[in-house]
């Protein structure tokens, strides 16, 4: 925290604009500290809060701006490329585009806080169709939350934050082991739990091929359509007979689902 305390202070919004801008194209850099450290900066006066919120939102949205136009002019495929690089890639696509079909662009109020989708939603804003005037807006209140949220809090603690980077410098090494342990312990655990999903999935998967093989042979599967409502509206097709139940709605109408039938279920 001193060094992002000296670093901001020393370059001033330039470094506070460069710093959020590539964070939310996707660089993968320590932003929070840096928010934290801005706070703590305009807390001890020798930054103006007002000026450094309106860099740092300004640099968010135009960021997010880009990934809308991408997402406008590339669609699926980027979505789809963004998603293959996290851990849960089989569950991303659909996740997001469930969440932002339910909340719409006023999802964006809350897209930075939760991890993967603040870089997804932007694109997935474009590729849906939302017009650029309302997703600016709504990506600057957005920005605004995230950065006051932070922001705040180096504000509010600003004369702790010089005593809690004391400890974390006594605590040194053992600190930054403490903490890559508990990030490859998380990270293994995913990777672990995402193969163990990925073996199933092998082991029950049936391709079109086969399917269609089933139908002609008179063998009348169950076929359940469970794409995503956003899935269905861009792509408006679905396999003659299939029931549209949703993940969500499992629950609510498993009655419909024969038990004495072979079922066959697809998504997005």
């Amino acid at each position: 925290m001193e060094q992002a305390l000296e670093f901001v202070g020393r370059y001033g919004v330039a470094v506070v604009f460069a710093r959020v801008f590539l964070d939310q194209l996707g660089v993968p850099l320590p932003t929070p500290p840096l928010l934290l450290a801005l706070g703590a900066l305009a807390g001890a006066g020798r930054l103006s809060p007002t000026v450094g919120l309106l860099v740092a939102t300004t640099a968010s949205v135009c960021a997010d701006v880009i990934w809308y136009r991408l997402g406008r002019s590339r669609g699926t495929r980027l979505l789809g490329w963004l998603c293959r690089v996290a851990l849960e890639p089989d569950s991303c696509v659909s996740s997001t585009r469930d969440l932002f079909a339910r909340y719409g662009a006023k999802s964006l109020l809350v897209a930075k806080f939760v991890p993967g989708y603040d870089t997804v939603a932007p694109p997935l804003a474009g590729l849906l169709g939302v017009r650029l005037v309302p997703f600016v807006l709504w990506s600057a209140a957005g920005a605004l939350i995230w950065l006051t949220a932070f922001g705040g809090l180096g504000y509010l603690f600003s004369d702790q934050l010089d005593s809690l980077a004391g400890v974390a410098e006594r605590l040194g090494g053992t600190l930054v082991l403490v903490l890559i342990g508990l990030v490859a312990a998380w990270l293994a655990w995913k990777w672990a739990a995402r193969q163990r999903v990925l073996h199933t999935l092998r082991m029950a998967r049936i391709t079109p091929d086969e399917l269609n093989a089933l139908i002609l042979s008179g063998q009348d599967p169950f076929i359940i359509d469970a794409r995503s409502r956003t899935a269905v509206l861009e792509l408006p097709f679905a396999i003659a007979g299939a029931l549209r139940l949703t993940f969500e709605e499992l629950d609510a109408r498993q009655a419909e689902i024969p038990r004495e039938r072979e079922v066959v279920i697809y998504c997005s």
